[in-house]
């Protein structure tokens, strides 16, 4: 957020210095989406949990659709590993046990 708002222009792949109020009000929504899961987590919120769920098997379907449509395993290799450790860590029986979710 902070570099499309032009404080930290030397972040990323971006060569100039640009404003985009557009990107930084998007990129700020989604931290703050992310720092509302995290409170939900760590009040062990059964939401929390399913929204975790959904949110790693539709990450997994884009990535199995960027595969079929002609992308390469270097383009979602972090994506597919993160995803599939955090829908099998959420999937565990003691996790399921302390979100409610039995």
């Amino acid at each position: 957020m902070l570099r499309f708002l032009g404080f930290l222009p030397f972040l990323g792949p971006l060569n100039i210095r640009i404003f985009n109020l557009w990107y930084a009000l998007l990129y700020g929504l989604l931290a703050y989406i992310w720092v509302w899961v995290a409170q939900m987590l760590w009040q062990v919120d059964p939401q929390a949990w399913l929204f975790l769920a959904v949110i790693s098997v539709f990450n997994l379907c884009l990535a199995f659709v960027v595969l079929v449509t002609g992308g390469s395993w270097y383009d979602v290799n972090l994506s597919v590993i993160v995803n599939a450790l955090v829908l099998i860590y959420i999937m565990l029986p003691g996790v399921r046990e302390a979100f409610g979710r039995d």
